[in-house]
C-alpha cells in the first residue's frame, strides 16, 4: 500500500502486510486498457500481482509504489522468478504448487535482487520456504478462517461443492439451501467484524473513517452477491479464500500462461519507488490506486486525489476501490475530472475480489 503521511504514521508498515494482491487485475486492466498501451501506468505496488498484470495492456512503462520496503521485497522477488524460471517452476517457487526445493531456488535468484530485498528475504527463510504468496498477514489471517471457522460451519463436501461450475440459478439455489446457514452467518460477522480484522487481518487504523453499518455486515452482503452473481469455478479469490492456493482454473491474471509471455518480455518496463503514491513524477496515463483513499480523512483524500489529476496525461484515468469508507472524485475536481459511473458499476457487479463496496473509475479531462 502507499499513501500520504497521515496514514503512515498511523500504521505498521514493516512487514508484509498483503503476500498477494486482492483486488480483481481483470477488472483493473479492463479499467485502465482505453489509455495504457503505450503510456504511463502508476500503480501500488502492494505484493506485485497487479502491477505486473498491468504489463499485459503494453504500457510503456509501470511505476509501482510503495512506502513499505516490504512490499517492494516482494515485488521483486516476483519479477526475478519471472525471469528466471518457467511457468511450472513459477508457480511451485512462488507457493501456488508443492514444491520442497524453494530455498535452493531463492538461493539461485537472489543474485538479482536489490540489497535491501536480499536483506529482507534472507531474513525471512520460512516465509521463502512457505512460498511467498502466502506470507502476509492478510493471507495468515484467511488462513485462520479457512482451517479454524469455516469447518464449524459446512462440511469439507460442502466446501469443495461451493466452487462447482453452475448456472446463476444454480449458484443462488445452492447458496440459499446449503450454504446460507444461520451458523455460517454468525461465524462470518464475527470473524469479518471491525474488531477481528483489525487485531488479525488489517490494522485498527485502517478502520479510523469507516462509520454506519457493521463491518461484517457489509462484507456479508458483498459475499452473498459473489457466491450467487458471479461464476465461483473460475474465480482465483474465491480459489485462495476456500483452498489455500490457486488451482490450474483459477489463476489470478499474472499468472495464466497466455500472459506470462508478455509479462517476462516487459519485465524491464517496471521501474520500482519506495515512497508516496503522489511522490513520482508525471504525467501518467493510467494509475491503479487501489483503496488507498480508504484510509484518509476527506480533506486528506481531496488534497491526495488533487496531487495525482496534477500528474495525469489527458484522456488519464483513475481506478481505485472503496471497501467500506465512501471516497470518490472531489466536487472541487469535477472541471477537471469526469466520472465514468456507469463503466464503474459494470465493473464493480463483476469484480471478483468481492469485499470492495464500490469501485470508481475516473477519467482525467484536463489536467
Amino acid at each position: 500500500m502507499a499513501g500520504d503521511a497521515a496514514i503512515r504514521e498511523r500504521a505498521a508498515w514493516s512487514f508484509v502486510r498483503y503476500a498477494s494482491v486482492w483486488e480483481d487485475a481483470d477488472l483493473l486492466c479492463e479499467a485502465l486498457a482505453p489509455a495504457a498501451a503505450g503510456g504511463r501506468l502508476l500503480s501500488i505496488a502492494s505484493a506485485g500481482d497487479n502491477a505486473l498484470a498491468l504489463l499485459t495492456l503494453d504500457p510503456a512503462e509501470v511505476v509501482a509504489v510503495d512506502f513499505n520496503p516490504a512490499q517492494l521485497a516482494c515485488v521483486e522477488l516476483r519479477m526475478a522468478a519471472f525471469r528466471a524460471l518457467d511457468d511450472g517452476a513459477l508457480l511451485s517457487f512462488l507457493g501456488v504448487m508443492p514444491s520442497a526445493g524453494r530455498a535452493a531456488t531463492y538461493r539461485k535468484l537472489r543474485g538479482d535482487l536489490s540489497a535491501a530485498a536480499r536483506e529482507f528475504w534472507d531474513a525471512h527463510p520460512g516465509a521463502v520456504e512457505g512460498g511467498i504468496i502466502h506470507a502476509g498477514k492478510f493471507e495468515r489471517y484467511l488462513r485462520a478462517f479457512r482451517r479454524w471457522m469455516l469447518p464449524l460451519v459446512h462440511s469439507r463436501r460442502t466446501i469443495e461443492r461451493l466452487r462447482a461450475s453452475r448456472s446463476p440459478g444454480e449458484r443462488r439455489a445452492f447458496y440459499e439451501r446449503e450454504w446460507d446457514t444461520w451458523r455460517w452467518r454468525a461465524v462470518f460477522r464475527v470473524f469479518f467484524s471491525r474488531a477481528v480484522m483489525g487485531r488479525m487481518g488489517r490494522d485498527p487504523a485502517f478502520f479510523e473513517h469507516v462509520d454506519g453499518v457493521p463491518v461484517g455486515d457489509r462484507i456479508l452482503a458483498r459475499t452473498r452477491h459473489a457466491l450467487t452473481e458471479i461464476p465461483t469455478d473460475s474465480n482465483p479469490y474465491l480459489a485462495y479464500i476456500m483452498t489455500g492456493t490457486y488451482p490450474p482454473e483459477a489463476l489470478p491474471r499474472y499468472l495464466r500462461p497466455e500472459h506470462t509471455p508478455a509479462i517476462r518480455a516487459r519485465l524491464d518496463r517496471v521501474r520500482l519507488v519506495q515512497g508516496g503514491v503522489q511522490e513520482p513524477e508525471g504525467p501518467f496515463h493510467g494509475f491503479n490506486l487501489s483503496d488507498v483513499f480508504e484510509y484518509m480523512s476527506p480533506a486528506e483524500h481531496e488534497r491526495l486525489y488533487s496531487k495525482l489529476v496534477d500528474r495525469a496525461a489527458p484522456g488519464g484515468r483513475l481506478a481505485y476501490w472503496n471497501m467500506l469508507a465512501p471516497r470518490s472524485r472531489p466536487d472541487a475536481e469535477a472541471g477537471r475530472v469526469r466520472r465514468l459511473d456507469a463503466e464503474a458499476r459494470d465493473l464493480h457487479a463483476r469484480d471478483r475480489a468481492w469485499f470492495y463496496g464500490a469501485f470508481h473509475l475516473d477519467e482525467v479531462v484536463a489536467p
